[in-house]
């Protein structure tokens, strides 16, 4: 037999409702709750019932504050209201280790009125929804991460002062940095949209053609040396490298490729090797070494990582190093250098006015090229300080409209300028030789 009205127990449905339910008196006394807001809001019924709402459940001035804002305005205009998300900390019972616990809630208040349209009851329903603001959070911030990732990773593509490149898995360009835009005075458009052989030389095309499609079509690394044209109309000669990047199964998922100009070391070899026919041997030896310390430094794995030169970052006044590539750390084996100043990480670079260069180039923003300069740096454990030459640029760059730092490009030519010393001292001995026969 169906129950009648009457007969239906109210309070009882009404605390097996599957939601959290709060019935309020209008001037915020717990008349009920259902079982589930029981459950929620970690306080036995029997401890809620016929006290203040904030009596019962006790939380931060601020959230009390915004709740009891929201019961006002149901009680001014007679209609619901929503709030915004609210945090609501909980007392937790003594039995589960007491303390309050961190809740974020999203509640409604709706007006019951009487008969009469006076307000009776306010019925307030919290939404439990610290799980999903906590998600939200920890989203934001992964968020917030990858954008900064993303930004350092541009900022030190643009800064870095070499051709950087990357292209689809077919070999299509999707992107060229500005120094390549610099270079051969095109937009970005224009690259993008360019016709090769316009920037090409002639006779270099051919093989240029030959070796990519070679690479493309079995995922192999490109090296390969050619001239290109500048926006001055001069072909200059650049060594290129581009590497497949490849997922977890090793599907190319993209190319990288960076170009570094090589004209003047290119002509000097050149002319070493016309100088003196006798040294070709030599000069041969001397350009292999060259073409071995470029294959050396590795091209972009990873846009920057594996970089085919040494590469730092130093930032503020004090040159302090944010970032070097594995390259530049082998130049300092068993130092640690990202953390510390130029000055604390390496003395005796300090001794021999690098830092004072630094300085130059932070406060003017004047770029510093150095070509062949001599250094003494440390080799191994033994501390003892060797002669070495390096090719370099020390570039300022800024943030927000100010100087921030100082990005750092080199690559060592030590056997180089070696090899032309020896071959330099070999033609000299010659000219002597050949002076004194004249004589006799």
């Amino acid at each position: 037999m169906a129950e009648t009205p009457s007969s239906v127990d109210y309070s009882a449905l009404f605390r097996a409702l599957p939601g959290a339910y709060l019935l309020l008196a209008p001037d915020g006394t717990v008349l009920d709750n259902s079982d589930q807001h029981v459950a929620v809001s970690l306080l036995p019924r029997s401890q809620a019932v016929g006290r203040n709402i904030f009596d019962a459940y006790p939380s931060a001035l601020e959230s009390q504050r915004d709740l009891a804002a929201s019961h006002e305005q149901v009680r001014r205009t007679l209609q619901p209201d929503t709030m915004p998300l609210l945090r609501y900390d909980l007392e937790r019972p003594a039995e589960v280790g007491g303390g309050t616990e961190e809740r974020y809630w999203q509640i409604t208040h709706y007006p019951i009125l009487n008969a009469n349209g006076t307000l009776q009851y306010i019925l307030q329903i919290p939404q439990d929804v610290t799980a999903a603001h906590r998600a939200s959070l920890v989203a934001a911030q992964a968020q917030e991460a990858l954008n900064e990732a993303q930004q350092r990773s541009e900022f030190i593509m643009q800064s870095l002062p070499v051709l950087v490149w990357t292209n689809h898995p077919d070999g299509t360009p999707n992107y060229y940095n500005n120094r390549w835009l610099e270079f051969t005075g095109k937009t970005l458009e224009e690259m993008q949209a360019i016709n090769w052989d316009e920037i090409t030389h002639p006779d270099d095309r051919p093989g240029l053609v030959q070796r990519w499609a070679v690479a493309l079509a079995h995922g192999t690394e490109l090296q390969y040396e050619y001239r290109l044209r500048r926006h001055d109309g001069q072909y200059r000669w650049v060594l290129i490298r581009n590497v497949p990047r490849r997922d977890a199964e090793g599907q190319i998922t993209m190319w990288v490729g960076a170009a570094n100009e090589i004209h003047e070391q290119r002509q000097l070899v050149q002319e070493l090797l016309a100088a003196n026919e006798q040294q070709n041997t030599l000069s041969e030896q001397a350009y292999q070494l060259y073409q071995r310390a470029e294959n050396q430094r590795e091209t972009y794995e990873h846009l920057f990582t594996q970089a085919p030169a040494m590469i730092a970052i130093t930032r503020g006044p004090e040159h302090r190093f944010e970032f070097v590539n594995p390259a530049y750390q082998q130049l300092f084996p068993n130092r640690q250098l990202v953390g510390h100043t130029v000055a604390e990480a390496l003395p005796e670079i300090r001794a021999q006015g690098i830092v004072g260069l630094l300085n130059d180039v932070y406060r003017t923003g004047e770029t510093f090229y150095g070509n062949e300069l001599k250094m003494k740096v440390e080799r191994d454990a033994s501390h003892e300080l060797r002669d070495a030459y390096f090719n370099f640029v020390y570039q300022q760059f800024r943030e927000n409209g100010e100087p921030d730092g100082v990005v750092v490009f080199a690559f060592e030519v030590t056997e180089l300028v070696h090899a032309r010393q020896a071959l330099e001292k070999a033609r000299n001995a010659s000219s002597q030789a050949l002076d004194g026969a004249a004589l006799g």
